[in-house]
């Protein structure tokens, strides 16, 4: 990746449906190399979708809920079965392998309480090889970013 890539890059993370007109001045390239660089980010991974933003508290799912799970076994098996089971909640955000007393964070989108104790009860409870769980609810988003920082 050169500072053009880099360029190219930030452009679209602040901005994924710009022009290709556009970007292309400010990158400084013609459309037509600008467009198989992008084409060449996407088919090394580099550039893994576009989508947009939606604001969730509009869309009714206001609540933001951080759950730190144990797991009872630390195989890869384990953690691969719990993964596995875990991706079929759409309500999970975010989760995240942690090193620490804690092993996996979770992030889980709600309407409400009832939908967040319908959540708990009827899926995460239910999910083989938890040893503990303890959850924190978000009382406010004070920075979210998309963007990832320029290197």
């Amino acid at each position: 990746m050169d500072k053009i890539d880099r360029q190219i890059i930030s452009a679209l993370q602040r901005d994924g449906r710009i022009k290709l007109a556009d970007l292309s001045e400010q990158v400084g390239l013609s459309t037509t190399p600008l467009a198989r660089r992008i084409a060449r980010l996407e088919t090394s991974g580099m550039i893994t979708g576009y989508a947009a933003r939606v604001d969730q508290e509009k869309l009714g799912l206001p609540l933001n809920v951080f759950i730190f799970v144990e797991l009872e076994h630390h195989t890869r098996d384990a953690i691969s079965k719990f993964e596995t089971w875990l991706r079929r909640f759409d309500e999970v955000m975010e989760c995240y392998l942690l090193t620490g007393t804690r092993d996996v964070l979770i992030r889980v989108v709600a309407a409400d309480l009832a939908d967040f104790d319908r959540f708990l009860e009827d899926g995460l409870m239910q999910t083989p090889g938890i040893r503990s769980m303890r959850s924190s609810f978000a009382l406010r988003t004070m920075i979210r970013r998309d963007a990832l920082p320029e290197v």
